[in-house]
């Protein structure tokens, strides 16, 4: 990668389940429903890929697959991923896992009958809760909520179920990568926004929200800064430095040095390689 920080790329994605006009940090509105802004280094391919998602309607039911199922297909990876509440609606919910183990068979057939909406475990949520979503988890996120999403830079979605909109589903695929089961609720937890923390340390990432390097944990991979609130300079060496706030995504190495307004927190996400 290029040693010396990089503002990444911001690109805007249209939805159907998207929002005409977006909330903090991206207010205005929008010419058509914009579900994800997701951020890219241009030509290179980063082992991470963070997204901020906003909702106004639910994103099909799916799965994604292992990195051994993926490569099985000649895919490059599979993909795991995590989410960070930022903002929810009242009464806002994010189905993750079954309410009670399902056979493929059994699994199949909700997904055709449309059943496996009823059988999905909605679980009510708030700005601060993180869940991790292992590869092979049934997932879909509801209305109304604000994420951001870090994931296993690999684009491998599988629909089961996608509430009679008009888009292709991958039942055959989806139902082999599946495990549909009860979530375990050790993979969720809440984040106070105000304290600095390591969030998750996981197969292929790790998470921290922190206002400067932490203390240990970190690799000599890359990091990507996600600013939350303030504002944030980053300089490598005796080269360029970029300037970052709330909105932004910055690739650096952990080596940069940050100078940061004193209300400036952040995520760092760091990919395992």
């Amino acid at each position: 990668m290029n040693p010396h920080p990089t503002l990444l790329q911001r690109k805007c994605v249209p939805k159907p389940w998207g929002r005409l006009r977006l909330p903090h940090p991206f207010e205005g509105a929008a010419s058509e429903q914009i579900g994800e802004v997701w951020f890219d280094d241009a030509g290179t391919t980063q082992d991470l890929l963070v997204k901020y998602l906003f909702t106004s309607d639910k994103l099909s039911i799916q799965v994604h697959p292992s990195d051994d199922l993926a490569r099985q297909s000649g895919l490059a990876s599979g993909k795991e991923e995590c989410w960070i509440v930022i903002d929810a609606d009242p009464g806002a919910a994010l189905g993750i896992g079954t309410k009670v183990p399902l056979s493929p068979q059994e699994l199949r057939a909700a997904a055709i009958d449309g059943s496996i909406e009823q059988l999905m475990d909605w679980k009510p949520v708030s700005r601060g809760d993180f869940f991790y979503i292992p590869p092979g988890t049934v997932h879909a996120i509801g209305a109304g909520v604000s994420i951001i999403e870090v994931q296993q830079n690999a684009d491998v979605t599988y629909r089961l179920y996608d509430y009679g909109r008009p888009r292709d589903l991958h039942l055959d695929d989806g139902i082999k990568a599946a495990t549909a089961k009860p979530y375990d609720e050790r993979m969720h937890s809440r984040i106070d926004f105000a304290c600095e923390a390591r969030i998750f340390d996981g197969p292929k990432f790790g998470l921290w929200i922190m206002s400067d390097w932490p203390a240990d944990g970190l690799s000599g991979e890359a990091v990507q800064i996600i600013p939350l609130r303030g504002q944030v300079s980053i300089r490598q060496g005796s080269g360029h430095g970029v300037t970052a706030q709330a909105g932004d995504c910055v690739l650096c190495q952990p080596l940069a040095r940050l100078h940061a307004s004193p209300d400036f927190i952040c995520i760092m996400a760091q990919a395992k390689v």
